[in-house]
């Protein structure tokens, strides 16, 4: 699964006048009993929204606040992420005749037209907060604090990352947290420019629209959109006419294949690189330890100690970490073996977390080659988001070459690279100018 959890705006998303309607909520229970959480992002005050919304109790955990608070209501326990506004703010905001001030715990809110004087009282007091606009409302946070960080807090109280989720909005406000989401969806009543830049747009609008999206992530878990997904799609390099090859970061397996010293590991490495920085975990599998000295990577294993399967996984447990597997402490005879204990480990992760979001084997034949007897307890759907490197197809395992959809010949024989995929896949060769 892809999508585990689905972040939604309060007022204009889910909810008509404040309020939550019962298809509304039927629809969150369906997607709650799927195995997803509700994540709610709010610019409301948390008491003025518990007042209001008898459901919370839906919700694993609120971002209320416009990203200052974060509250689990499972049992009542809420975080400030910034720090209280100051009394001289507040009351250089009044001293300016803003009379219609609302306090919370960090946020300062009132309607325009009184932006022009809370920016006066923000800056006469000297500090470094900003203004959020919300149709018609005007919110005053601590500078950086915005839906996105608040978000940011919440996924990583629950382990999961921000490309594991659905966003939902309609407002100004909700651009930064719905750029953070995998797919941003705003519904049909949304301000124009949330909708520009949205991955999609519903038909329905406020809790009828949001509907429309549960029941797409129920169909199958939005695979329908994926074409619309370009912006996150990782640049690969150019085609001879100059176009931007890319690969999509989900669902697809690569094979790299080419002779020693053709630039496989370069090449893999690049990718690599471009999916740790746009924010994907990667775990790398690597039998003669080449990755030890990658940056943003913990190296796990050495020369004189063999990893294991818990010091991945207790690894793993944070999003931000990328990690390469070292195998070269372990025997030659026992690591396929090895290999399927880290792999069902992995495997486990990606149902619960959707993480690590790639797996990439070096020299595969090594632990998943031809000849090799626990590779053929693993079959061709096990295989996900992976890339495999590897000298020639043919050493690899049949289930290894049925997964693969997208195959990159290096070196000096592409062709014989191709022919031999080709050939255990039953397929024509390409031509290789």
């Amino acid at each position: 699964m892809r999508y585990l959890a689905l972040a939604a705006d309060y007022d204009g998303t889910l909810a008509s006048h404040g309020r939550l309607l019962a298809e509304t909520r039927a629809a969150l229970v369906r997607l709650r009993e799927s195995g997803r959480k509700l994540i709610l992002v709010t610019g409301r005050e948390l008491d003025e929204l518990r007042s209001i919304c008898s459901d919370l109790d839906l919700f694993e955990l609120v971002v209320a606040e416009n990203g200052a608070v974060v509250y689990r209501p499972s049992d009542n326990q809420v975080q400030l992420l910034a720090a209280a506004p100051p009394d001289e703010l507040i009351d250089a905001i009044r001293r300016r005749g803003v009379d219609r001030l609302s306090l919370g715990r960090v946020i300062l809110a009132t309607w325009e037209p009184h932006e022009t004087a809370v920016l006066e009282a923000i800056r006469d007091a000297g500090l470094e907060y900003h203004l959020i606009f919300n149709k018609g409302a005007v919110m005053v946070l601590p500078a950086g604090v915005t839906k996105a960080t608040g978000l940011a807090a919440a996924l990583a109280k629950l382990g999961l990352s921000c490309h594991n989720v659905v966003g939902v909005g309609d407002a100004e406000n909700d651009h930064a947290f719905l750029t953070m989401c995998e797919c941003s969806v705003a519904v049909s009543n949304a301000i124009d420019a949330l909708k520009q830049h949205a991955d999609l747009v519903t038909a329905a609008d406020h809790g009828a629209g949001v509907v429309e999206l549960i029941e797409h992530l129920l169909a199958d878990d939005l695979a329908g959109l994926e074409p619309r997904l370009v912006r996150h799609h990782v640049l690969l390099g150019t085609a001879d006419d100059g176009s931007e090859v890319r690969i999509p970061p989900y669902g697809g397996n690569l094979l790299v294949a080419g002779s020693s010293g053709s630039g496989k590991s370069t090449l893999a490495t690049a990718f690599v690189e471009r999916l740790a920085d746009a924010g994907y975990q990667v775990c790398i599998i690597d039998p003669e330890g080449d990755y030890k000295v990658m940056e943003n990577f913990v190296a796990l294993g050495a020369a004189e100690s063999a990893p294991t399967v818990e010091e991945l996984a207790e690894l793993l447990k944070k999003s931000d970490i990328n990690v390469a597997v070292n195998l070269v402490g372990v025997r030659k005879p026992d690591r396929p073996t090895l290999f399927l204990s880290l792999f069902a480990r992995v495997q486990e992760m990606r149902v619960h977390k959707g993480r690590p979001h790639w797996l990439v084997v070096d020299e595969s034949h090594h632990v998943l080659g031809a000849s090799r007897e626990p590779a053929s307890r693993v079959a061709p759907e096990h295989f996900d988001s992976m890339m495999f490197i590897t000298v020639e197809p043919a050493s690899l395992a049949g289930a290894v070459l049925d997964a693969c959809d997208t195959v990159i010949a290096v070196g000096d024989d592409p062709a014989e690279t191709l022919r031999q995929f080709s050939e255990r896949r039953q397929l024509p060769a390409p031509e290789v100018a």
